[in-house]
């Protein structure tokens, strides 16, 4: 696949105490297959979907012990520079700007807000080799306490557009940021259903062929279903945690019902 344009999600991993564990579930779930630890980058193991490189698993770095989560990396063509635009934006650069051998450069950051998420520059390893395919990733959204911090630094860090989706929940607060249009990334805010301690998050979404078997499968497997599964006209999808706490979701965009909420540009 081409490097992907400027802002666009190009790929996700997860770091897990218990990688074999991690392996098992989402193999499970999702139907993922693996590829060998990379001893030289810390055992990063890439995760298959019908032979595509969808996602990747990791073990911590010693000392680094912290809840597993799972990590959306957004496209750029030059690190240094997003790195740059992130501090003057008010964000924080928690991992600085590093080359992983040919791959590629990455940098892991903080929204004002406390949404964490990577930027990768590709190399060798350009990204997803599918999408929207079961197994594969589908669509990711940033959810947050304070919208409207991350409304103004998303935008002015990466070339997006935005649209607030009118919903007729008056709690509801949903804002999609496009690239030429097209929708890339959704931002929802965190309402009072949130538990105090669960942080800012981006939360990925991966397709499955069904939603309820894929729901009936993690929690079998020890994990939670949060939400769901609930219909949409984008697709059948529930939010879940993994054993280990990583929260994702997964949907079946072949499921649609309902009519396309409207959008309204915002300047």
């Amino acid at each position: 696949m081409a490097v992907e344009p400027e802002g666009t999600p190009c790929w996700a991993d997860a770091m897990f105490s218990d990688v074999e564990g991690a392996k098992s579930f989402y193999g499970d779930v999702l139907g993922w297959t693996f590829g060998e630890a990379s001893t030289e980058f810390g055992n990063y193991t890439e995760a298959y979907a019908n032979g595509k490189a969808v996602a990747a698993v990791v073990p911590p770095m010693p000392g680094a012990e912290e809840q597993s989560a799972w990590c959306l990396y957004l496209s750029s063509p030059d690190v240094m520079a997003t790195a740059a635009r992130i501090r003057d934006n008010g964000g924080e650069v928690l991992m600085e700007p590093m080359e992983v051998g040919d791959f590629g450069s990455m940098l892991l950051a903080r929204d004002p807000s406390g949404v964490v998420f990577g930027v990768w520059q590709a190399g060798r390893h350009e990204g997803f080799e599918a999408k929207a395919m079961p197994g594969a990733y589908c669509w990711a959204e940033v959810f947050t306490r304070e919208p409207e911090k991350s409304d103004a630094f998303f935008p002015a860090v990466f070339p997006y557009t935005a649209q607030q989706m009118e919903i007729e929940e008056e709690e509801m607060d949903f804002r999609l940021f496009n690239i030429d249009k097209q929708p890339v990334l959704g931002r929802m805010k965190m309402t009072g259903e949130f538990p105090p301690e669960v942080p800012p998050y981006i939360n990925v979404y991966f397709t499955v062929e069904d939603c309820d078997a894929a729901v009936a499968k993690a929690t079998e497997r020890g994990g939670v279903l949060r939400f769901g599964p609930m219909d949409t006209p984008f697709g059948r999808f529930a939010a879940l945690s993994d054993p280990q706490g990583a929260l994702f979701s997964v949907i079946d965009i072949t499921t649609t019902k309902g009519e396309m909420p409207k959008l309204t540009d915002v300047s």
